[in-house]
């Protein structure tokens, strides 16, 4: 039997992914700017309807997703890239607002670990379980080894924004040396979403 003649070669670069057009890297980073910039939007709309600013919102966020695995204010400093000093003031104004509680390490009784309050919880599953359905529901679109790529992307894009971001501090330091401290201050430099509410 002959074989059918091929398809005439339409000049696009054929799709193994059942009908997602190929992208160059350059179309993707534009997807992202888009996503990143919809994503900060809503962000900034979440918080408010949670009475809270996005870096109290974020830190919120790391403290659900650590369950009962309850983290110290520090582990929380570092899941966030803030300094101790920063952490402390989100603490506050999270403790104030109802949404966590400090309660002493049963390991070390100088550290404290940071635990959601239920009803604060409640409210903020309220508001993204919809949202994450969603994207759920979305991810079902793809096979199990494009899920895979994608959390692998993710994930190393994540760390690839921490270390640039860590760059970019140091750069500053070493640019504009902070002044000599007086009195009895800790040294600790304010960090974005740290200033008074």
């Amino acid at each position: 039997m002959p074989a059918e003649p091929s398809p005439p070669d339409s000049g696009q670069p054929s799709d193994p992914h059942g009908g997602r057009p190929a992208a160059t890297p350059a179309q993707a980073l534009s997807a992202m700017d888009d996503l990143i910039a919809a994503s900060m939007v809503g962000q900034q709309e979440m918080a408010q309807r949670l009475g809270l600013n996005v870096t109290d919102l974020t830190c919120f966020g790391y403290v659900i997703q650590a369950g009962e695995n309850l983290l110290t204010a520090g582990e929380l400093a570092a899941r966030v890239h803030v300094t101790t000093g920063a952490v402390t003031g989100i603490l506050n104004r999270l403790e104030r607002a109802g949404y966590v509680t400090r309660r002493p390490d049963p390991g070390d009784r100088r550290r404290v670990r940071v635990a959601a309050i239920p009803s604060a919880v409640a409210r903020a599953y309220a508001l993204y379980e919809p949202y994450y359905a969603r994207l759920d529901a979305l991810f079902a679109d793809y096979s199990p080894e494009e899920t895979a790529v994608l959390t692998d992307w993710f994930t190393r894009a994540t760390a690839l924004a921490h270390t640039y971001r860590d760059e970019l501090r140091v750069h500053d330091r070493d640019r504009d040396p902070a002044p000599p401290e007086t009195g009895t201050g800790t040294g600790t430099a304010p960090e974005p979403g740290d200033a008074p509410r």
